[in-house]
């Protein structure tokens, strides 16, 4: 049995997940230290990584899961996540819409996350549901999930990487399929309109969720905002567990200042893709070979350090910011005991997750959380064909026995 004391800001810390100082220690010390080095890039950068540490620690403490939350919906009928992801929507369209509006913001210019409608998108999101339920995370999850200790999701992190690179060598193969030009409601109808709309919008889902939520009995079609844990009787803001709508808040506003510092929305896959390339640029690859990485961003980014890359210095914030999180928790603990089967699903799962972020313009950060909030009809379009991949994904992960 454990017992409890009493933390000096009065929460009740079980004794047997006290933090793990050294590793806090250690944590907060390369979160300092590597944005110090990253002033060198500039102040934006050094921000955006600290961001990305906060990232960390509001994905960790919330177990904010893009993954768990459309495996629960489709298996459970439990609509608690995506209550969560209709309030992160809903607070970062607010937000978003006046930036976004005006084009530019302290002298700095910023764009939404907009991205073609079309048969190229919709393929890629439909593969990305797909593989993240074989890979067992999302994006942002493999990262924040390493940082806790996982180490079968380095096996993830890896293929998808992989995946997201032979996406940008075969770009061209998918450039003729229909699609039509970027939409912004914002842009198209107007802001204050667009915004309402997409508000609308998010309550009628929650009136199909609520339904959804009644084919079986479970205590999840109520809205509960309790922001701090919904779950948990004891918790703590600096150790946790937060509630999943403590999370939703704070990764919009997370996501919003990221547009502001940066200028355009969080993103993670373009990070992943340009790490394989400059990984297979160090083995001997000629990137002159490929159309995508010979020009424009891409030829722009591999000429470039990792450090000077916006995505690859949030991606290594937020494993940092995870680990910060998982060890003031006191739950920091790496851990690897899946079978033959799952890591052969890990590994499949990544490389198909990355293929279809890649082809799908973004994960479900870029192209839904971010589509969404800068009111990109593609960001709608996304999530229905991930859904359907997650479908798919579910079924798959059943004919091979993983419920997890």
């Amino acid at each position: 049995m454990s017992s409890t004391t009493n933390s000096s800001n009065g929460s009740i810390i079980s004794m047997t997940t006290r933090p793990q100082k050294l590793i806090v220690l250690i944590a907060l010390f390369l979160l300092c230290m590597g944005a110090i080095a990253l002033s060198n890039y500039g102040w934006r950068q050094s921000v955006l990584f600290l961001i990305g540490g906060l990232l960390g620690v509001t994905l960790y403490h919330s177990s904010f899961g893009f993954t768990s939350a459309y495996r629960k919906l489709l298996v459970n009928h439990d609509v608690q996540g995506m209550y969560a992801q209709l309030v992160m929507l809903a607070i970062a369209t607010i937000l978003f819409a006046p930036i976004l509006g005006s084009g530019s913001i302290f002298g700095q210019e910023v764009r939404g996350a907009l991205a073609p409608v079309g048969v190229q998108g919709a393929i890629g999101a439909l593969l990305f549901g797909i593989g993240m339920q074989l890979g067992g995370a999302c994006g942002c999850g493999t990262l924040y999930t390493i940082g806790g200790g996982s180490l079968a999701m380095l096996l993830t992190l890896i293929t998808f990487c992989i995946g997201a690179f032979g996406a940008s060598l075969t770009r061209q193969l998918w450039s003729t399929l229909p699609a039509s030009s970027p939409i912004s409601l914002g842009q198209t109808i107007g802001w204050i309109p667009a915004v309402l709309l997409q508000l609308i919008t998010f309550l009628l889902l929650v009136k199909i969720l609520q339904w959804w939520s009644r084919k079986k009995v479970i205590n999840s079609d109520k809205l509960q905002f309790n922001f701090l844990n919904l779950n948990h009787r004891k918790s703590s803001f600096i150790y946790g567990p937060w509630s999943l709508f403590t999370g939703a808040v704070a990764l919009a506003v997370l996501n919003w200042l990221t547009l502001i510092i940066s200028g355009q929305p969080w993103r993670i896959t373009w990070g992943f893709a340009l790490w394989a390339a400059q990984i297979a640029t160090w083995l001997g690859w000629n990137s002159t070979s490929s159309p995508f990485w010979n020009s424009g961003a891409g030829k722009q980014a591999l000429s470039q350090s990792l450090l000077a890359d916006v995505s690859s210095v949030m991606n290594i914030g937020i494993v940092l910011g995870a680990v910060l999180a998982a060890a003031l928790a006191g739950k920091l603990v790496p851990k690897f005991s899946p079978s033959v089967g799952a890591i052969a699903l890990t590994l499949i799962g990544g490389l198909i997750m990355g293929y279809g972020a890649f082809l799908g313009y973004g994960c479900n950060v870029s192209a839904f959380f971010g589509g969404i909030a800068s009111t990109s009809l593609h960001g709608w379009v996304w999530i229905f064909c991930a859904l359907v991949g997650t479908a798919i994904g579910l079924r798959l992960r059943s004919l091979f026995q993983l419920t997890k």
